[in-house]
């Protein structure tokens, strides 16, 4: 017998004869605890998350998911999903919890004539973007390539092409969702039309997505992309003129500012590994013609360290940080929307980078706005569209000792720079123990996306998330 958490708050207890019943049903597999499989698909991405399921449910396909999704809600049980495993609150797994792994779904289909892809829920961002690439087309997503498809998607999703192209949700066509009470529904914008709003930045609390379709858009290969990187001490200056810049800066370019500790990496000089230092990091999504006139004024700001801005393909670039976001470190996440960065909140900014707890440790301020901006704040569950930068504190450090030190760096500096954000949340940024700024986080939807979930959810199956209780 396996004694598990149950949805009313209780314990209940699943034998092997049943979970033995279920494993011959799937074209996956029931994994238990000291199966290889079971520890692979309990561990995410974040070394922080460390928790241990009742058993494993590794899908293939949506019949699986149906057959999980049944399972669990006659059972009464509590469920985690897992796809790519990358949120920063370690949702994808729950203690004692039924876990559903969705990890081996990650097909990525493209019709380069119809310039659309269908995407299985466990691709990472990487499998999206070689596909799409092959065929000279992008969807807009994020920035590291072992994020999964699925979690940035219900959440949002935003990256480089996003000012150009608007946000992933903005170039989702339609989606395959496995309900709570076990039906497989095809949603769009005229076939369930609440669901697919809902899922549209709500997260995973109506169901299991088992497929994604998007639009898709030319791009590439190749693109006007890098790093200029300056002395962290000319920033109060150069923050102030990118503000400035950003404001009028064409949808094709997006400029990111991170602030850290210089990586060593092979074409800084040695003697600034490990100092404090100031990086734009810019793309250009349209001709290289165009790209190198609109970057000459952010090129020309103050002295660099580096400029390595040169034609980079496209699907190169989109896993360029990839490997200072590594899996199998600690990490810790605050984040907040400004519509400007005011001369005060540079310096709150700079007092945290003044502080940084770890080498790994990093700020980044995140350019939006272009596309992304000019959809109406009720056309998706995201309604934060006015936003203009999205700040990401991001504490990471690997040594278990430093935990107290690294998150308590990320909520000072979260907390110093609260009086200057618009006081609305990227869920995907939140971590664990920030369900209240939720209601900052979807604003006038939140009543909305209530009723819902009251709709599709009505006994909270979908929980393990940052949750949206049912109206």
């Amino acid at each position: 017998m396996f004694d598990l958490k149950a949805l009313d708050g209780q314990s209940a207890s699943v034998d092997q004869a049943a979970l033995d019943a279920l494993d011959a049903s799937l074209r996956g597999a029931v994994h238990l605890p000291g199966s290889p499989d079971y520890d692979e698909a309990r561990t995410t991405w974040n070394s922080v998350v460390d928790r241990r399921p009742g058993f494993v449910i590794r899908a293939l396909g949506a019949s699986d998911v149906q057959k999980a999704v049944n399972f669990v809600g006659n059972a009464g049980l509590v469920m985690s999903v897992r796809s790519g495993g990358h949120q920063i609150a370690g949702h994808a797994v729950a203690d004692d919890a039924v876990m559903l792994d969705l990890s081996q779904m990650r097909s990525v289909h493209v019709d380069p004539q119809a310039r659309t892809a269908r995407v299985a829920p466990g691709a990472v961002l990487g499998d999206v973007d070689r596909e799409t690439q092959a065929h000279g087309l992008t969807v807009p997503v994020g920035i590291n390539g072992t994020t999964g498809i699925a979690g940035l998607t219900l959440g949002g999703g935003f990256g480089w092409t996003t000012r150009k192209f608007g946000m992933t949700i903005d170039n989702l066509i339609s989606a395959e969702v496995v309900t709570a009470n076990g039906s497989i529904v095809h949603t769009t914008a005229t076939s369930h039309p609440d669901l697919f709003w809902a899922i549209r930045g709500g997260g995973g609390n109506f169901g299991v997505v088992t497929s994604f379709e998007f639009q898709l858009h030319p791009l590439g290969p190749e693109v006007l992309s890098g790093l200029v990187v300056h002395p962290i001490e000319a920033a109060p200056d150069l923050l102030a003129q990118y503000v400035k810049f950003a404001d009028t800066a064409p949808d094709e370019l997006t400029v990111w500012a991170v602030m850290r500790m210089a990586p060593p990496l092979p074409f800084l000089p040695e003697e600034w590994h490990g100092r404090e230092v100031l990086i734009f990091a810019a793309c250009y999504a349209g001709a290289m013609n165009d790209g190198e006139a609109a970057m000459a004024e952010l090129r020309g700001l103050g002295n660099p360290i580096v400029d390595v801005i040169s034609p980079h393909a496209f699907v190169d670039w989109q896993s360029a940080f990839d490997p200072l976001l590594a899996s199998g470190a600690r990490n810790y996440w605050k984040s907040h929307d400004f519509s400007t960065l005011t001369p005060d909140a540079i310096s709150g900014l700079l007092e945290g980078i003044a502080k940084l707890p770890d080498p790994a440790s990093e700020v980044f301020v995140a350019h939006v706005g272009g596309a992304m901006a000019r959809v109406p704040t009720d056309a998706t569950a995201y309604p934060e569209r006015s936003a203009h930068f999205i700040m990401n504190v991001h504490s990471r450090w690997e040594d278990t000792t430093k935990d107290e030190a690294c998150i308590n760096w990320a909520r000072a500096l979260y907390d110093r720079m609260t009086p200057h954000a618009t006081g609305s949340a990227y869920v995907n940024f939140m971590p664990a123990d920030q369900s209240d700024a939720l209601v900052g986080a979807y604003g006038a939807n939140g009543s909305r996306l209530a009723e819902i979930k009251r709709k599709y959810d009505p006994d909270n199956l979908f929980r393990i998330n940052h949750n949206i209780l049912p109206a």
